[in-house]
């Protein structure tokens, strides 16, 4: 898999687990925005309101659902999850040579498990996860789990 040479943009998210949604509501999204900026393309966005680059939309749909496959595998698997689970998510879009290409970051904080139960569970979510069956084969995926 071809990694990237040179990052261009960092989009990142992170994704906790709310109070359980009523079937009349799926939950809300809590966007905290800002505009991209690079090396002499600066943005200030003065009269207009900062919007979400692809990359932090990406990143922010993967991780949503990604915390969910979490959430599933562990109900299947009898497991409790603390309540201070969490998912941080970084895309980079970047280039190697002319092709243009992303990665992912994934840092999962499951407090309080197992480090191999807390793996096994993470690992087993991008098994379910259809962003990871998405992005499988196609960008670098890399995975920290921490449960200290």
């Amino acid at each position: 898999m071809t990694k990237i040479d040179k990052v261009l943009f960092t989009g990142k998210t992170h994704t906790t687990v709310a109070q359980a949604p009523t079937p009349a509501d799926h939950g809300s999204l809590n966007l905290a925005l800002s505009s991209p900026s690079h090396a002499g393309h600066e943005q200030q966005l003065t009269t207009v309101a900062p919007h979400p680059t692809a990359e932090e939309l990406f990143a922010g749909g993967w991780s949503a659902c990604y915390i969910t496959a979490i959430g599933l595998i562990a109900a299947q698997k009898r497991v409790a999850l603390p309540a201070d689970l969490s998912v941080d998510v970084e895309v980079d879009l970047g280039q190697t040579g002319a092709a243009w290409l992303l990665e992912a970051r994934f840092e999962i904080r499951i407090p309080g498990l197992a480090q191999d139960v807390a793996e096994k569970l993470a690992h087993a979510a991008h098994e379910i996860c259809p962003y990871s069956k998405l992005a499988h084969g196609k960008i670098d995926v890399s995975v920290n789990v921490i449960t200290s």
